[in-house]
C-alpha cells in the first residue's frame, strides 16, 4: 500500500506555543510510525514576536502564498508582554486566517475524562457541544480608524462587517455539522435587538436555510441570554453557530466550563480545501508559565487530531483521542486541570498510551470529513 504524504506547515509562534508544538510533532511521530499508513513532512516557520522585534514583521510579505503550499497549519500560540496584542494579532494569525480564506472556526467542547466541570448540573451528566465561528468578516473584518490620534477629539471606530456570502457560507456548514451529530440540534446566537442591520441579517440567512435541513431542530438565543443558558443549561445545548465575535468569547467560556481553557482545541477551516486549514489550541501564548516546561499539551494534542481527521487521517486522530483518554484516567495531568505532571511527563505518558492502546470504538468525529 502506497503511504500518503501529507506536508505539514508548523508556525510555534511565542510563548508556551513553542512549547507544545515540538511535543506534539512527536505525538503524531508515533503514530506515524505505528499505523505505517501515512508520511508526515514537517516545515517549521519562526514566525513570531521575536522576528516582530527584529525586523519588524511576524512573517514575510509572501508568507501567506508560501503556507499555501501546505496541506494544513499546526499553529501554536502567538503574543508578547512586549507588543501590544492588536499588532500580534493582526501580524500574523488574523493575516492568516483571511488570506487562506478559513472561514470557518470549529470548537469542540467536551468534558474529557478526569476533568472537572465547575457546572453543579453537570454532576454525573456529560458537556458535548460543537461552536461553529464565522472566521472572515463582522467584527474583525479589519474595517475601521482612527483619527484625531492623540488630542481630546480621538475618534476611533471598527466597523464590524456582515455579507450574506459570509454568513451563508457559516450556516451551511453549522447545519451540515448539526445534522451529522446524534442531537441534530443547531442554536444560532446573535444580538439582534440591538444591532438591527448585520444581526438581523444572520437571523435572516437563518430561518431562509432553516427548512432546507429538516432532519435538524433549531432554536435562537440572543448573546446575553446564551451566557446564562451555557451556565445553567447546558445539556439544551448541542451545536452553535455564531459570529465571529460572539463566536470568540462564547468558545473561552465554553473551554472554562468543560474544565479549563488549556485542553480546548480549534479549528479555521477552508472548507473548499483550496487553501490550508490551521489547528491551534486555543490558550494563548501565556506568558507567565512560559519557559516552565509546565504548559498543558493536550489542547495542542486535541488540534493535532483534528487536523489528522480532517486530512482524511481518521484511524490516526481516534488513536490521539483514545490516548488523551487514556492519559487523563490515568491522572496524568498538568496543574492547571489540577496534577502535578509537566509538560514532558504528559508527552511521554500519551506515546506509551500509543504505543499499548487500540482506539476507542465509535469515536465520534467532531469535524466533518471531505
Amino acid at each position: 500500500m502506497a503511504t500518503r504524504l501529507h506536508k505539514i506547515a508548523s508556525i510555534p509562534g511565542d510563548g508556551i506555543g513553542t512549547e507544545i508544538i515540538e511535543p506534539t510533532i512527536r505525538v503524531l511521530r508515533e503514530i506515524e510510525r505505528r499505523l505505517g499508513t501515512f508520511k508526515l513532512e514537517f516545515t517549521t516557520f519562526n514566525w513570531g514576536s521575536d522576528r516582530y522585534m527584529e525586523l519588524g514583521a511576524y512573517m514575510p510579505q509572501d508568507g501567506v502564498d508560501t503556507i499555501k503550499a501546505f496541506d494544513a497549519i499546526l499553529f501554536g500560540a502567538v503574543g508578547s508582554p512586549n507588543i501590544p496584542d492588536h499588532i500580534s494579532l493582526w501580524g500574523l494569525i488574523l493575516p492568516l486566517r483571511q488570506g487562506l480564506d478559513q472561514y470557518v472556526n470549529v470548537r469542540p467542547i467536551r468534558l474529557l475524562p478526569g476533568l472537572e466541570s465547575p457546572l453543579k448540573s453537570l454532576e454525573g451528566g456529560t458537556l458535548d457541544w460543537v461552536i461553529i465561528r464565522e472566521n472572515s468578516e463582522g467584527e474583525y473584518a479589519g474595517q475601521g480608524g482612527t483619527t484625531h490620534d492623540d488630542t481630546p477629539f480621538t475618534v476611533a471606530n471598527d466597523v464590524a462587517v456582515f455579507t450574506r456570502v459570509g454568513i451563508e457560507r457559516t450556516m451551511r456548514f453549522a447545519f451540515e455539522t448539526a445534522a451529522s451529530r446524534p442531537r441534530r440540534k443547531l442554536t444560532m446566537v446573535t444580538k439582534s435587538n440591538a444591532q438591527r442591520h448585520g444581526m438581523v441579517l444572520w437571523d435572516k440567512i437563518f430561518h431562509e436555510l432553516a427548512p432546507q435541513y429538516p432532519q435538524v431542530e433549531t432554536d435562537k438565543m440572543l448573546v446575553d441570554a446564551m451566557t446564562v443558558r451555557m451556565v445553567l443549561k447546558p445539556q439544551a445545548l448541542d451545536t452553535i453557530v455564531t459570529t465571529n465575535l460572539h463566536g470568540d468569547i462564547l468558545s473561552d467560556l465554553a473551554a472554562a466550563l468543560a474544565g479549563s481553557i488549556g485542553v480546548a482545541p480549534s479549528s479555521s477551516l477552508n472548507p473548499t480545501r483550496e487553501c490550508p486549514s490551521l489547528f491551534e489550541p486555543i490558550h494563548g501564548s501565556a506568558p507567565d508559565i512560559a519557559g516552565k516546561g509546565i504548559a498543558n499539551p493536550i489542547a495542542a494534542f486535541w488540534s493535532a487530531a483534528e487536523m489528522m481527521r480532517w486530512l482524511g487521517e481518521a484511524e490516526a486522530a481516534d488513536y490521539l483521542m483514545t490516548a488523551i483518554h487514556t492519559v487523563l484516567e490515568k491522572g496524568v495531568k498538568t496543574r492547571d486541570v489540577g496534577g502535578e505532571a509537566n509538560t514532558e511527563d504528559v508527552t511521554r505518558a500519551m506515546m506509551d498510551a500509543i504505543r499499548g492502546d487500540s482506539p476507542l470504538p465509535g469515536y465520534l468525529p467532531l469535524v466533518i470529513e471531505a
